[in-house]
Formats: C-alpha cells, structure tokens, sequence
C-alpha cells in the first residue's frame, strides 16, 4: 500500500510544495542532521506542509485501501470477489439502461441535443431559480425506485447454495455476505458508549453551556487550527456542533474549493446551457416530486437543481468505475441500437438516478451556502459512500451489506418482533429499504439526519444507517406487535421525523 501511495502522490502539486520548503529550510542554514527522515519532519512541520501531507495520505489510503494483494486476483474481481455478485450487477445496470432507452423511443425524444439559442438564454436568466421553470415532464417517469432495486436484491441466487446457511436466514435476503455482529460494532462505534457526552443529548439539557456545549465548541476550534483529516474525523465521533459542521466536514473529506474548483463547476454550468439531455427531465421530475414536496427542503429547490444539473455533465465521477463493481451507464447512437462500436457513456458522469436521488444533495443545502462548495461536498460525499447504496455488491457497506445487516440485528436484537411480523407475513426491510437507499433523507428531520451524517463521517461508514433502523424498531415495538399486515406496519413508520437520532442509537448498541 505505502508505494501505491507514494505514487499517486508522485509528480503532484503538493510533492513540489514539500521539496521546496525543505529546500528553503535548508536555504535558512539548518540542518538536516544524521537522522534525515528526522531532520524532512521537521522541515515540513516549519513550513506547515506536514498536515497537508497527512490529510493528502490518509485520501490516498482510502482509495486502495483492501488492496494490499492486488497481484492476486484481476481488476474485476479486486472491484468485487462473487462472480454471480458481478453478473447480477452487470444485469441490473442492463436493464436500467434499456428502460431509459425504451422511454426514450416510446416518447420520441433524444437523449441528448444542442439547445437552441432562445432556451439556452433563458436558462442562463433563469440559473439561480430553475425551479420556476415550466418543463414538459408529464410522460417523464423514474427509471426504477427502492422497491424496483429490492425485487432485484431479492432474486439473487448463489450458484451453489449452502443449505445451512441459509436455513439461518428468516429474512428476504439469502446471501450470506460477511457481515458485522453486534459485538463487533458495539467496539467500532465505542465513543458513542452511554457514559460518553454526545452532541444531540448533552448539549440539549437544561444545565449551564459551560458543561458541555461551550467546551466542545472550544474544543472544535482547536481541531480545525490543526487542519487534520483525521484529527477532525475523530473529534466528530461524538458529533459536530452545528456552527462547525460545514468546516469539520470539509476537512474531513478534504475538499478545499479553490478559484480552479470554482472555474471547472462554470465549464460545467456551460456544459448545461449548451445540451439538453434527457437526464435534465429525471432530475427534474425528481425534484419535483420529493423535495420540493417536503417541508424541510422545498426552499432548496433551485440549489438542488444547481448541483444536479451540472453532476451529471461530471466525468470526474467516472473514476468510480476503477475502484467500484459499478460500470458507466451507456447508450447507442440514434439509428445504432445495439452496435458496439457506436454505444457512449450516457450521462457523461455515467449515472442513472433513481427516484428520491435528489434527496442526497438536499441536507447539505442547510450546511453550505455557496454553491460551489456544495457541490464539490456533494460530489465527495457521493464518491465516497452514496454511490454504494444503488450497486450490487458483496461489500459490508453496500446496500446489499446494509440490509442484510438490518435483518441480522433485528432478529438477534429483537427477535419476539422479528417472528412476530415475520409469522404476519410482514417484511421489515421493505419498509427500511427506502430509507436505507436515501440515508433516511426526508424521513428523519434536518438536525437528526445531519447528526447521522456527522456519524457516517466519523466512522467512515455507512454501517451505523441498519443499526438506526433497528433502533427504530425497537423504538416503535409496542405498536409493532400490535399490527398484523404490511400496511399497519408502515403506517406505524410512516412518520419517523420525532425519532432522536443518538439517544436511540446509544440504547440500540448499549443497552443490552
């Protein structure tokens, strides 16, 4: 791992940056003494590079991170090991593609074209408040939803099934993937034990500030002079006061919008203004039928529209397809359906939003007013975790990982409700499904999600997402072992917006 490292970070800005303050470290009559490792340390550290370093390594080890024995196995099987995993993705990515290629000639419409001049000026007038915008999208339906990508998850089969395994499985999935007990993530998540204060209790109660809120803000100002990714990650294990999360979070994902940042979203923009894709419509759709139909989010509207639009014209975010079991989604030439030769990446960023896609960008709006920065945090925050909550994949923090996970701890950690629903014929995860897909966005209130989101941060993992949901069930038993069809069961959770987010997840992992 360390030479993969060492060179990615080769030829980069920040390698010319750290040999020039040696450099001038020396220039100034230094030393570097015997111990050369030593003496570069202390040259960096003079210069303020060292945390720069730190944060630049500690991205780099994420990204091939798991891959120490990559000369062992092939690009696709270091993406994903499960052969039948792989074809089941490969078939699913199929059949999204072709729905979308199908409304595309049911509708007469091209996937992409030139807009005219007249329409480009007027989007451009428009920019800051698309969402006034009138567009024909009536015939305009969503490629697939949450209950389209569980039927798939569903019908998954391993091509040698293990009859024991499976007879240990009560729930809809059938694969049995490596998951984590709830031993193992009572110690992965143990700074969020009972007896440790937590932003979202602690700084709530009636006591004076100075106990707890004071200090922690104190404390977050310290941490974020430092500039450390991972100083800040471990800071946010007991959660991000809400005037330091838009930093904290920066910091953690390493995203420093500089004037180059700025100028690559504007070719973007002009990418929009220049083509009409058909992709626009689902965004638009999207929009239209979740936040902008949600209490909390609908004032956002236009800065969704400002982050979408322009992520799909995105081709950095294919760089997913050499780490991920993922492949870019792709269309034929008009007149050239099914010739290899003229088949192209469709949208540029090569993904197909499902239904409620808009709702990963719509609590950042809350957190980051400035719209380059937003979406440079969206597209991080993409890259890192929520493009594995629509891929199938074998990987513990995929959702196909999370479910599973879900139906694990909700049969160990409440098993009398488990059975109970399950001898109803009522299925626990269709109801979590769509939370699972969305990161519970739209369904907890703003702060509770955003207090989930700083966990996911801080943990690096998207695990704590089934161990809420349990908590949830758990939360809710008393009228769950009273239901007794699918339907009574969602309506009982159809409303989780008075959930608290830490105290449940505190009882779901500590308490027994």
């Amino acid at each position: 791992m360390r030479v993969e490292v060492v060179e990615r970070l080769a030829g980069s800005h920040l390698e010319s940056q750290s040999l020039q303050a040696v450099q001038h470290y020396i220039a100034q009559g230094n030393s570097l003494g015997l111990d050369i490792e030593k003496g570069i340390t202390t040259a960096l550290k003079a210069s303020g590079c060292n945390t720069q370093l730190e944060n630049a390594v500690y991205k780099e080890v994420l990204k091939v991170k798991g891959k120490e024995n990559s000369q062992l196995a092939s690009e696709e099987e270091l993406r994903e090991p499960l052969s039948f995993i792989r074809k089941a993705q490969q078939n699913w990515e199929r059949r999204i593609a072709k729905s979308l290629n199908t409304m595309c000639t049911e509708l007469n419409l091209p996937l992409a074209k030139k807009r005219a001049d007249k329409d480009a000026l007027e989007l451009t007038n428009h920019w800051t408040e698309i969402g006034t915008m009138e567009l024909e999208a009536s015939n305009i339906r969503p490629v697939y939803g949450p209950k389209d990508f569980l039927e798939v998850l569903i019908n998954i089969s391993m091509p040698c099934k293990n009859e024991e395994l499976l007879s240990q499985s009560w729930g809809l999935l059938t694969i049995p993937i490596q998951i984590k007990s709830i031993n193992e993530l009572r110690i992965q998540y143990n700074e969020m034990s009972i007896n440790q204060c937590q932003v979202g209790i602690d700084d709530e109660v009636e006591v004076p500030q100075e106990l707890f809120a004071n200090e922690r803000f104190r404390l977050g100002k310290k941490v974020l002079a430092n500039k450390s990714s991972v100083l800040s990650q471990e800071y946010c294990k007991r959660g991000c006061p809400p005037g330091l999360r838009a930093s904290l979070w920066q910091t953690i994902l390493g995203v420093e919008v500089t004037n180059v940042d700025r100028l690559y979203y504007d070719q973007l923009k002009q990418a929009v203004l220049r083509y009409d894709l058909l992709i626009d419509l689902l965004y638009y759709k999207d929009i239209k039928l979740t936040s902008t139909n949600d209490d909390q989010y609908f004032v956002f509207e236009d800065y969704i529209f400002m982050v979408l639009l322009p992520f799909s014209r995105d081709t950095d975010v294919l760089e997913l397809s050499k780490t991920s079991i993922s492949s870019p989604a792709k269309s034929f030439i008009r007149g050239k359906l099914g010739v290899p030769e003229y088949s192209v990446i469709y949208p540029p960023n090569g993904i197909i939003p499902f239904y409620g896609f808009s709702m990963l960008v719509a609590p950042l709006c809350y957190v980051y007013d400035d719209v380059h920065v937003l979406y440079f945090m969206f597209r991080q925050l993409y890259l890192r975790y929520f493009h594995k909550l629509h891929i199938i994949s074998s990987d513990t923090q995929s959702i196909l990982g999370l479910a599973t996970t879900f139906e694990s701890l909700l049969q160990t950690q409440e098993s009398q409700l488990f059975f109970h629903l399950k001898s109803m014929d009522i299925h626990p995860l269709k109801i979590v499904f769509k939370w699972l897909m969305r990161a519970f966005s739209g369904y907890l209130s703003i702060k509770e999600c955003l207090l989930l989101w700083d966990k996911i941060l801080a943990y690096d993992s998207l695990e704590i997402m089934p161990v809420l949901a349990v908590a949830i069930f758990s939360f809710r038993k008393l009228n769950l072992m009273q239901v007794k069809t699918q339907s009574q069961a969602e309506a009982v959770l159809a409303d989780i917006t008075t959930v608290k987010v830490t105290p449940l997840l505190q009882l779901s992992l500590f308490s027994k």
